[in-house]
This record gives C-alpha cells, sequence and structure tokens, in this order.
C-alpha cells in the first residue's frame, strides 16, 4: 500500500504524521511511503531527511492525495482534504467524531475509511497506538515548562549566602497521563509537589512520584476506571462543593497550577474558579491543559496568555505538543506505524481491516461509506485499577518492639517445634532401616534441607532475575548425588545419575537465564 502525509494546514501545527525513522519500518512491512514536500520542516525534517530514507516527496496536497492509499495526518481533515479522498482510501488521523458530526457525514459521504486515533479503545494491547496518551504526556511535561518559564522564582528550594528561597508549591488538577507526567516533571525540579483527582485508586501512582495526594473528607462511590477507559465519571453536586472548598482552602499558599481535567464527550469542568486566582499571591502561575474544551479555570482564554489584576499569570495555550514538535512527531508516528502494523497482520504490505479486531473496530469512524461510530465496547476491557489500601496505623516504639518479640517467639517455638518432629521421624527411621540405607538417607534429607534454605531465604522481591542464580546455588545437592554414584546398588547409580542431570541443568540453565535478562537492561 502506499502511505502519504500532507501537509499540516491548521494554523500553528508544526507537527507531521511520518517521520523518517517510521517510514523505515513500514517500508519493512512492504508499504510504500510520501509525503508532501515541506511537510517536516517545523518538526525538524527536512526533505532531503525523507528522501534519504527512501520516501518519494510530492510537490503538492491534491497530488498526494491522488497518489496513495493511506492518508496519514495529526489534526482532523478539513471538508476540502475529505473532498479530495475516494472510495477505497482511508485516512488516519485525530476525528474527535463526537464533537464533529457534521464533518462525519461529510466523511460518509466520501466513500473513504476513517480511523480516529483519538478513538483507539484503552486496552493494554493497544497502548502502543494510543496516541492520546503520548500526546497527554508531552503536554504534561511542557505545562511545567510554560510554568516555570512564567514564575519568577526557582522550583527547587536554596540556601545561599544572599539569603534562603523557599521550595515552589505545585497543584496538579487531575492525575490523568497529562496529568502524571506534569507530577514527574514538577518533583523532579524539586518543587513540593501536590496532587488531586476524583478517582482515589490514583493516590498511590501519586505518591510514589514523590507528591502528596489532597485528599477530600468526603465518600462518594465512582465509577471503576476500567469501565470508562480509565477516565472519571461526573461527579455529583455535593462532591463538587466539597472539592472546591479544598481549593479555596489551598489556593493562598499554592505558587503554581496545573489543571488537567476532562471528561469525554464533554465541555472542561470548571474547577479553579475567579475568587480562587483572586486568592492567589501576585506572581503565581497557572496552566490550563483544558482550555481547548472552555479550561478548568473560570478565567482562562484559550490559545493566549493574559495577567490578572492582581498578577496571576493564566497560561491557555492549545498546542503545547505542538511545541515540542520533533518529540511529539517521534511519537505520533509511532503510534501510526503500530496501528498500520496491526492493519498489516501478513508483513506483505498487505492491509486487512478486519472489523473483528477490537482495536480497528474501535479506532474505525466510517468503513465502506457508513458510520461505523460509536463503536461497541471492546470484548476485552481494560484492566481494573486496584483500590487504593488502608494505610496501617502508625505502631509506637513500645508496640513495635512488643510485636516483633511476639513474633520471634511464635518463629521460635515453630523451628522447635519443626525439629522435635523431624528427630522424631529420624530416630523412628534409625531403629527399623539398614544402616546402609541411613546413609544415602542421611545425605538426602541434608541435601534437601540446605536447598529449600537456600531458596525460602530470599525474599519474593527479588526472585526475578536473581531467583534464576539462587536455583543455580539451590542446585548444591547435586554434590549429593555425586556422592551416591559411587555406591554399589544399581537402582541408586541410575536415580543418583539422574539427579546429576537435572541438579546439572539447574545450574548452568540458572546462570544462562540470569546473563539473558540482565543483557535487557545493558545499554547498546
Amino acid at each position: 500500500m502506499k502511505i502519504g502525509a500532507p501537509k499540516e494546514i491548521f494554523e500553528g501545527e508544526a507537527r507531521v504524521a511520518l517521520t523518517p525513522d517510521s517510514a523505515l519500518q513500514l517500508q519493512k512491512l512492504g508499504h510504500e511511503c510520501y509525503v508532501e514536500s515541506g511537510a517536516g520542516l517545523l518538526a525538524g525534517f527536512d526533505d532531503a531527511a525523507y528522501e534519504k530514507a527512501g520516501v518519494k516527496v510530492i510537490k503538492t496536497a491534491p497530488a498526494l492525495f491522488k497518489e496513495v492509499d493511506f492518508v496519514v495526518k495529526v489534526r482532523p481533515p478539513t471538508e476540502t482534504e475529505i473532498k479530495r479522498l475516494g472510495a477505497g482510501q482511508t485516512l488516519i488521523s485525530f476525528f474527535y467524531p463526537g464533537q464533529n458530526e457534521a464533518l462525519l457525514e461529510k466523511a460518509k459521504a466520501s466513500g473513504a475509511n476513517f480511523i480516529a486515533m483519538d478513538m483507539v479503545p484503552r486496552i493494554s494491547r493497544a497502548q502502543k497506538m494510543d496516541a492520546l496518551s503520548s500526546m497527554a504526556n508531552i503536554a504534561g511535561y511542557r505545562a511545567v515548562i510554560e510554568a516555570g518559564n512564567n514564575f519568577g522564582r526557582f522550583f527547587t528550594g536554596q540556601v545561599t549566602a544572599a539569603g534562603k528561597v523557599p521550595p515552589a508549591k505545585v497543584l496538579v488538577v487531575g492525575a490523568g497521563v497529562a496529568g502524571l507526567a506534569a507530577i514527574g516533571t514538577s518533583t523532579s525540579l524539586g518543587a513540593i509537589t501536590y496532587a488531586f483527582d476524583v478517582r482515589p485508586e490514583v493516590a498511590e501512582q501519586i505518591e510514589s512520584m514523590g507528591a502528596e495526594f489532597v485528599y477530600l473528607d468526603f465518600k462518594e462511590e465512582l465509577t471503576d476506571g476500567a469501565e470508562t477507559g480509565g477516565y472519571a465519571k461526573p461527579s455529583s453536586p455535593e462532591f463538587r462543593e466539597a472539592q472546591l472548598a479544598k481549593f479555596r482552602e489551598l489556593a493562598p499558599d499554592i505558587d503554581i497550577v496545573i489543571t488537567t481535567a476532562l471528561i469525554p464527550g464533554r465541555d472542561a469542568p470548571v474547577l479553579w474558579t475567579k475568587d480562587m486566582v483572586e486568592m492567589m499571591k501576585p506572581g503565581s502561575v497557572i496552566v490550563d491543559l483544558a482550555a481547548e474544551r472552555g479550561g478548568n479555570c473560570e478565567l482562562t482564554v484559550p490559545e493566549q496568555k493574559i495577567v490578572t489584576d492582581n498578577g496571576v499569570t493564566i497560561v491557555g495555550y492549545t498546542d503545547f505538543p505542538s511545541r515540542m514538535a520533533t518529540q511529539s512527531s517521534n511519537l505520533y508516528s509511532s503510534n501510526i506505524r503500530h496501528m498500520m502494523f496491526d492493519l498489516t497482520p501478513n508483513k506483505d504490505g498487505v492491509v486487512e481491516h478486519n472489523m473483528e479486531d477490537d482495536v480497528i473496530r474501535g479506532a474505525t469512524i466510517a468503513y465502506a461509506g457508513e458510520i461505523t461510530f460509536p463503536p461497541p465496547p471492546p470484548k476485552i476491557k481494560a484492566i481494573a485499577a486496584q483500590k487504593p489500601k488502608e494505610k496501617a496505623k502508625e505502631l509506637t516504639p513500645e508496640e513495635r518492639k512488643a510485636q516483633e518479640a511476639a513474633a520471634f517467639k511464635a518463629q521460635t517455638r515453630n523451628q522447635v517445634t519443626l525439629l522435635a518432629v523431624g528427630a522424631a521421624l529420624l530416630l523412628g527411621v534409625g531403629l527399623v532401616a539398614p544402616a546402609s540405607f541411613m546413609a544415602h538417607f542421611i545425605v538426602f534429607v541434608l541435601s534437601c534441607f540446605v536447598g529449600f534454605q537456600v531458596i525460602w531465604n530470599v525474599s519474593h522481591s527479588l526472585h526475578t532475575p536473581l531467583m534464576a542464580v539462587t536455583n543455580a546455588i539451590s542446585s548444591i545437592i547435586i554434590l549429593g548425588a555425586l556422592m551416591q554414584i559411587g555406591s554399589g546398588s544399581w537402582l541408586v547409580i541410575v536415580l543418583a545419575g539422574l539427579s546429576v542431570f537435572m541438579a546439572g541443568i539447574n545450574i548452568f540453565g540458572g546462570f544462562m537465564v540470569t546473563r539473558r535478562m540482565l543483557a535487557m537492561f545493558q545499554k547498546s
């Protein structure tokens, strides 16, 4: 198939859907790649780089549309671009069909097939094609960089000869992909970071990144994230009021607010109101990643940066991924490439648009002149997020000491009991068994005991990759087998030989597996 990427015509869009690297991978699948002249310039890819990768450069967009079978874009197509498509052609891009019903009707009338990258189902197999997450990750990172650019102080605290500088306090509202990226960037810069999300199950993720989760003293049953593709559901009015009250409490102390809250198919909820902005200190910054859908901040102006009367800067840019065009293009083109891998199951350049496949069916919004949006729920649902574990009660030093003493006594009692039972069994066997048998039996028991202790005393958290080495060490039982090979009994010799063979596999296999596993983490 012929795959082509036109130049993005949306004002300010610098990304491109096909990079030279992704084109090389697509050609390995048997596809031919085309690009409109100048399509990658703003992302750092000139025509010469494409030609070097074996991509054919077409001068104009109309000529490109006529030449290719698949058109790959970033932004939703315009009406003009849809008119250039015909039956049998396929367009892959963001589309937002729930908000573009009129455009969807025009897509149907064209007779072409349309795959919306924003409709890729959020299941484990489709993560490599999840363009929304790829772009949200970049937006979250860039939001912190934009905040730092407009903030008049350090993120991290410092003690200098000229005086002490306190660390910045950052609040991230919404802990989806963009929110977690913002949290990671903020904490890495040294800021004191707080984060809020209506899904309490993400508290553990937030705290693992070094931020503090903002809890509400409010009980409300929330839809399982797996049922809604990882997004939160709309909250009740009572929950919203408790949420706003908590934000009002935090507003005077927060230096930077980054809002990322969105609900699919709805306008962005207003979470940071005008009075909260007025409570903030002069020089504070708000970066609203939901600006394109109306904004989480009441005063946000989409695509603009404003400064309020009390000196708070509100950034409402809607092109954060495009501000890092090279990185964004690499990630997005990789998502496209993985989609084409799924559409080319035989790796022979022949596309099979399998409408029985969860991912392909979920992302296809128009097929063969029919609207196929909304898709049926995927057969395989996303893995449910685990509910947060209740924090254990903090023990006093006296309680901890008493607990350790009780555990030691219980362990000692168990060991004494096992030793007594074992000694009784050995004594019983020794009274009835011949001396020759006891020599073999003692070696067998000691070998098993040593091997068991070596394995059992390794922490479960270390079993990979050290488990393979531990298996090798536990094969010390090979010594017992070697000692028995010299026995006069043919049965003992056969069993000992088998023991040496199996223990040898454990030894050499253990070290080989460990070597392969550690090689995975070595830098090439």
